[in-house]
């Protein structure tokens, strides 16, 4: 038995749910692992488990679960907590995750992404927490994952110079359009970490995981998170539509709104190429690499923008397409 084992079986003796029965749960791209407690009565609970020597902190997470509940939002109840040693009980929200239902009642699609969408009107117009700003220059730094991660994994070279250039020129368009009162970004917000919820009311419905990296933002992140999943296809339509129903019901200026939009979801969808390329290649999970042809076209479409012209042609130009050879370069 190893020492995590160990201080997890520890964790769990000092609980109401000592000797619950316990079984796996999907994890995420994290280190974090999840497993579900099942009592005799049938109840069940969720344990993180999110090893400190890993670079994990459970208290991001506890203080945004707390912010949210307090705003009407369905965050977990945190039940048992051992920030120490990395392992918190959660209240188990169910299985139902947006992608699921959605592909079990397709018909439900554009209600879920309704709900979802009211869901981020109501956490935006709540008061600002304390939270670290995801501001300009940090936003082109995690974009240039792109060049740094996705390019030199397949051409086989980085090029610190060309990185460099893109940092500025991003930063300075980001500092243009990416602007006005910030809001909670959670920066995960897509159908693998919302639960549909249907017995509870409002925007109560929907149920967050996977929010602990908030930080101060604009308000058009998380919807690009949203609408422009790395993981299935959102239709046109509904993206067209949750857009115009967030800009009615949050009274933002419609032609700065939508072209922070757009900026951000390049600026986002060159992040997560690097992610999942770096995901494959510094850790061996090559199924991320199998998601980025639909991240490629949502980084193409969105360059298309004229407020990206500065970076538009530097960014076709020095980013290969991702080809079956190319994406084959990406896999261990």
């Amino acid at each position: 038995m190893t020492d995590r084992n160990q201080l997890c079986d520890s964790f769990l003796s000092a609980t109401p749910y000592a000797g619950w029965q316990r079984g796996p749960l999907a994890g995420d791209a994290s280190n974090r692992r999840y497993e579900r407690l099942t009592g005799t009565d049938g109840k069940t609970v969720v344990l993180m488990d999110a090893p400190p020597e890993k670079g994990e902190d459970i208290r991001p997470f506890i203080r945004v679960a707390e912010y949210l509940q307090k705003q009407g939002l369905s965050a977990p109840e945190i039940l048992e907590q051992d920030a120490e040693h990395g392992f918190l009980l959660l209240e188990d929200l169910g299985n139902d995750l947006y992608a699921r239902v959605i592909r079990r009642e397709p018909a439900l699609e554009k209600q879920l992404y309704e709900a979802a969408t009211d869901a981020l009107v109501t956490l935006h117009q709540a008061p600002m927490p304390d939270l670290e700003p995801y501001g300009p220059r940090m936003m082109a730094e995690m974009s240039a994952l792109a060049l740094s991660k996705y390019r030199a994994g397949i051409t086989g070279s980085q090029d610190p110079d060309l990185q460099a250039r893109f940092e500025d020129l991003f930063e300075d368009i980001l500092r243009a359009t990416v602007k006005g009162d910030p809001v909670l970004v959670q920066r995960d917000y897509h159908a693998e970490n919302l639960l549909w919820l249907p017995d509870r009311k409002g925007v109560g419905r929907v149920g967050l995981l996977d929010f602990q990296d908030a930080r101060a933002g604009h308000p058009a992140y998380d919807l690009v998170s949203l609408l422009q999943d790395a993981r299935r296809d959102v239709p046109a339509g509904i993206e067209m539509q949750m857009i115009d129903r967030y800009i009615a019901a949050a009274g933002v200026d419609e032609t700065g709104f939508r072209t922070a939009y757009t900026v951000l979801g390049v600026q986002r969808n060159m992040r997560i190429l690097g992610v999942f390329a770096r995901l494959s290649t510094d850790y061996g999970k090559p199924h991320y690499v199998d998601l980025i042809p639909r991240v490629w076209d949502h980084f193409i479409h969105g360059l298309e923008h004229p407020a990206l012209a500065r970076v538009g042609d530097l960014l076709r130009e020095n980013l290969p397409a991702p080809t079956p050879e190319n994406l084959d370069k990406l896999r261990p």
